[in-house]
């Protein structure tokens, strides 16, 4: 409990921890932690490596439920963002994998909902033929 503590006192307001497993057991040296709008992941021991991720900048997530994972009830979450440093991210082996999902879900959601953000306005032109070469707002599929 006091490390909880510790760590809010570093991140603010923390929504969910949690460690990599191996076999299981969470005996890894990652740590993932979900706050009101970031995800991040420290990595490491002596040196230890950080990675954040703004949870409005996630447009898509996948669970992978391996059978190895299964039997010991992880799973591996995987955040796909256009965040430049790291477009996509894997949750590697978290307990209660579903119950992360969800959370970082709703995390999500109320960023986006705070900032305004949808998917298309992250993605970009979701058809092939949206393309305006000559800058007038007409598409060119459209003036042929």
């Amino acid at each position: 409990m006091a490390n909880l503590e510790k760590l809010s006192r570093e991140y603010g307001d923390i929504i969910w921890t949690g460690k990599k497993c191996i076999l299981g057991l969470p005996i890894s040296f990652t740590r993932y932690i979900l706050t009101d709008s970031k995800l991040i992941t420290k990595v490491g021991l002596l040196s230890i490596r950080e990675d954040e991720i703004e949870l409005y900048r996630v447009y898509d997530m996948s669970l992978l439920l391996p059978l190895g994972q299964r039997i010991v009830g992880c799973g591996t979450i995987k955040l796909l963002s256009k965040d430049s440093d790291t477009p996509a991210k894997e949750l590697k082996s978290v307990k209660r994998p579903r119950e992360a999902k969800r959370l970082i879900d709703d995390a999500v959601r109320i960023q986006r909902d705070k900032y305004y953000v949808r998917g298309r306005d992250m993605i970009g032109n979701s058809y092939p033929n949206d393309h305006d070469a000559d800058g007038d707002g007409v598409y060119d599929c459209e003036e042929e």
